[in-house]
């Protein structure tokens, strides 16, 4: 379980294709803190420490994971965002993020405004995965408040700490980013399709 409050970034030093797995290697100001199969949130993906060096951590990410992720449009040098699990005596800071990253979106637009960036996203909407006005939302590991939701578009304001301290500074126009959607949000909307099948 994680919060959604970004602890560090993390830069891709290397990455090795072994079959449909593909390994990634990453150096961190958090890395040596961190133990082997240890679950840490890489842009908002829950991925497991299999080897550590001197400062840096590798990961692996699987087909599946490949697939419904942006772990497959990173490259050498590109920065992450890391999270180390929550402690259960820890503050909820952020909202409650499982690190299951449900769909990805492209961003459609970046605003600059005086003291705040907004940027807007297109994604592809389902009746499980839905966003509300206010609501929560996590992109790329980062926990964000949902701005103007209306039918595949929806916008999240960013503060100046946010984004020097997370890849939202190198985000651009084109660019796929992770989606999870509210786990609160996720079970009514699941309540409500069955029950809708039953009347």
């Amino acid at each position: 379980m994680f919060t959604g409050i970004i602890e560090a970034s993390g830069e891709i030093r290397e990455i090795k294709q072994e079959g449909t797995n593909v390994h990634f290697t990453i150096a961190s100001p958090i890395s040596g803190a961190l133990k082997v199969d240890q679950s840490v949130a890489h842009n908002g993906t829950c991925l497991t420490v299999v080897k550590l060096d001197e400062g840096t951590h590798t990961v692996t990410a699987i087909e599946e994971t490949l697939k419904r992720t942006n772990l497959g449009d990173w490259s050498v040098g590109s920065l992450v965002n890391l999270e180390r699990a929550m402690k259960a005596d820890a503050r909820l800071d952020g909202h409650m993020v499982q690190g299951h990253v449900d769909a990805t979106a492209v961003c459609t637009e970046v605003e600059t405004r005086d003291g705040s960036w907004y940027y807007r996203f297109k994604y592809q909407p389902t009746e499980e995965h839905l966003l509300v006005d206010k609501g929560s939302v996590c992109i790329n590991g980062v926990s964000l408040t949902v701005v103007e939701p209306v039918e595949d578009r929806f916008s999240v304001a960013i503060i100046p700490y946010t984004y020097e301290h997370t890849n939202f500074k190198d985000l651009e126009v084109g660019d796929r980013v992770n989606l999870e959607f509210d786990i609160i949000g996720k079970y009514i909307a699941r309540y409500a399709h069955l029950y809708a099948q039953k009347v």
